[in-house]
């Protein structure tokens, strides 16, 4: 036997070894290959492209709620004064609209809610011209919807990413700690392999399962929604690839030191949920305070999700998304490194 089969015979059957344990266990492949589509397609048809709703306002006398109506994206319901508050309360309108005493009108509304922002400049609209005023400009709207500025467009590069790499996480570092909960591992330092090698097992099957997770999302969102795909398709596999072993890295360090299936779990969660959060997967992570942009933009799933979305949204290439992939590069050495230095085998 050669040298080089000596090294890619354990690799090879290590590598068996994590596929035949992925497809024995039924629910895996669910979480894995149906519920992102699932995911993706719940999500597209609860923001599908349809007519803006009618947002409800209630006015506190007829005059006032005749003047309302001119706006054809209100829903205008004439309510006494304590009645009218009672469903601002409650959410049943999210304005409220009275006369003052000199003739004014009062809007009362929640500035936190953006519906009743909007609510408001419309409402406001309505009542000035319905008192006379003339705009000086002419205006018109022109309605576009396109592949691209819709949610479901925004919503799928973010699961990719998130699924990529809770697969990785969890896959990896629940696997390891498995085994050495169950001593498997001290069986597996007794055998003539290299202990790297046991370790890039787990590259090698993440990377291989990665075409098929990616592949199943982005297939069902251009098949299903028309998601565009605008970038170069060796950009995107790139920008998976890095995802993958900077996800798989990240699992092996998680996994390097617990000892019990609970330790992990919780580890897991505990870095894992924040960053289904903060790294914009349903929504920008521009929401979150300035101070903390900088910290979001190093998370490994806030770079994946960047890269994606520039790739198949903006048709970025390899080098626009290049400091994506230097960040997602530097998760892969630290994280690889520091596990094999620490990592236990007992």
């Amino acid at each position: 036997m050669t040298r080089l089969a000596e090294i890619l015979e354990p690799l090879v059957q290590l590598t068996l070894v994590r596929f035949r344990e992925f497809y024995r266990e039924p629910e895996s492949i669910f979480w894995v290959l149906i519920f992102p589509p699932l995911l993706a397609a719940g999500l597209g048809l609860a923001f599908r492209d349809v007519p803006p709703a009618a947002l409800k306002v209630a006015a506190a006398t007829p005059a006032l709620a005749d003047a309302l109506r001119g706006e054809e994206l209100l829903e205008v319901r004439m309510l006494p004064a304590a009645d009218a508050e009672t469903a601002l309360r409650n959410g049943k309108v999210v304005l409220v609209a009275e006369r003052r005493p000199d003739g004014g009108v009062l809007y009362r509304y929640d500035a936190t809610n953006a519906d009743a922002r909007e609510a408001r400049m419309m409402a406001d609209r309505a009542v000035q011209r319905a008192g006379g005023q003339v705009d000086p400009i002419a205006t018109s709207d022109q309605l576009v919807v396109e592949p691209g500025s819709r949610y479901i467009d925004f919503l799928v590069p973010g699961l990719v990413g998130m699924t990529l790499m809770t697969s990785a996480v969890w896959g990896v570092g629940y696997t390891i700690v498995d085994a050495r909960r169950r001593h498997l591992l001290k069986r597996l330092v007794a055998a003539p392999m290299p202990r790297s090698t046991f370790l890039m097992s787990f590259l090698v099957y993440r990377l291989a399962m990665m075409v098929i997770e990616a592949g199943a999302i982005l297939a069902f969102g251009v098949i299903a929604f028309g998601v565009p795909l605008r970038g170069s398709f060796a950009a995107l596999c790139l920008s998976c690839m890095m995802t993958t072993l900077a996800c798989t890295a990240l699992g092996l360090l998680i996994a390097a030191r617990a000892r019990t299936t609970e330790a992990v779990t919780g580890l897991t969660n505990f870095i894992v949920m924040p960053m289904w959060i903060m790294s914009g997967v349903f929504f920008s992570a521009q929401r979150f305070p300035e101070w903390l942009q900088p910290a979001i933009k190093l998370l490994p799933l806030s770079a994946s999700i960047d890269a994606l979305r520039a790739n198949m949204l903006e048709g970025a290439g390899a080098a626009q998304i290049l400091p994506e992939l230097a960040i997602l590069a530097a998760w892969v050495v630290t994280c690889f490194l520091v596990a094999l230095r620490i990592f236990r085998w007992r």
